[in-house]
């Protein structure tokens, strides 16, 4: 190896090593703050109640609306967009597989959507609600985070049954098995793990997400009971406690976020050991 390639990969992985410290501590930073600003405010009553009169003016009550809210609308979201999802991706790899450009087209497709910023996706959401004549509901929200979501967990599941081994597929066919038997009693057998994982990291994002559900779900203090009611999530509570010159319900807002942290801290821990069971 040459002086130049010592010194070039010297400082690629002295520069590796420094953005990797920098990005613990900056998570570090943000998850301390969080804590360190909401942990005061952070009680069983924030956890369990609704918000009471004047709660964003300093008033009583908590978040549960929003806690129960967003889990409506991330399970909801979630579950529409693996029925999508799902023969979406058996079908990219077990009909297509004998069109590599149509492949690369349709994936490079799904990339592109999953990069589209989320308010996009609930300003297209709004426009249709608009188009059609309904109102702000979680039925809305639910069907604009699948949308956000879909291309997320098609492209997850897609790299997870690349990895099959191409002589399973033959070795069914062989055996007399059709396109439809191979896809869903082999692949999706054999690729379970791995699409708990993308239904896991998609579930994530869509409860993490605000602005896809801003225009969409609308806002209430209280849980909904059904489809076309409002309902409250927990970053917009988060967002519109910060709104508020009170330092009691920013406090709120704080204890809110270390609520959302630990939800996602939790499910990114669940699909990391999923992970590593595939």
């Amino acid at each position: 190896m040459t002086l130049n390639r010592k010194l070039e990969e010297s400082f690629f992985k002295y520069l590796s090593a420094i953005v990797s410290v920098l990005i613990i501590l900056v998570l570090i930073h943000i998850v301390y703050s969080i804590i360190a600003k909401g942990a005061s405010a952070l009680s069983w009553e924030v956890l369990t109640q609704e918000p009471k009169g004047g709660f964003y003016m300093g008033g009583g009550g908590g978040i549960f609306n929003a806690i129960v809210g967003s889990l409506y609308l991330a399970i909801g979201a979630t579950v529409l967009a693996f029925i999508i999802s799902l023969p979406v991706a058996l079908f990219i790899n077990i009909y297509l597989i004998k069109y590599p450009r149509t492949l690369i087209g349709i994936r490079f497709f799904l990339d592109v959507l999953w990069g589209v910023p989320s308010i996009v996706f609930g300003a297209f959401g709004f426009i249709l609600l608009m188009y059609m004549g309904m109102r702000n509901s979680l039925g809305a929200g639910i069907v604009t985070v699948a949308a956000l979501i879909s291309p997320i967990m098609i492209r997850a599941m897609d790299e997870v049954l690349m990895t099959i081994p191409k002589g399973l597929q033959e070795a069914a066919y062989s055996l007399g098995s059709t396109k439809t038997e191979t896809a869903f009693k082999i692949f999706f057998r054999q690729a379970l793990p791995g699409f708990a994982t993308a239904i896991l990291l998609a579930f994530g994002r869509g409860i993490g997400d605000a602005a896809s559900v801003l225009f969409t779900a609308g806002y209430t203090d209280h849980v909904p009971e059904k489809l076309s009611d409002p309902a409250a999530t927990l970053p917009l509570s988060i967002f519109f406690q910060l709104s508020s010159p009170i330092e009691e319900v920013q406090n709120r807002a704080f204890a809110a976020a270390i609520v959302l942290t630990f939800i996602v801290l939790i499910i990114s821990i669940t699909a990391r050991l999923l992970y590593r069971k595939k």
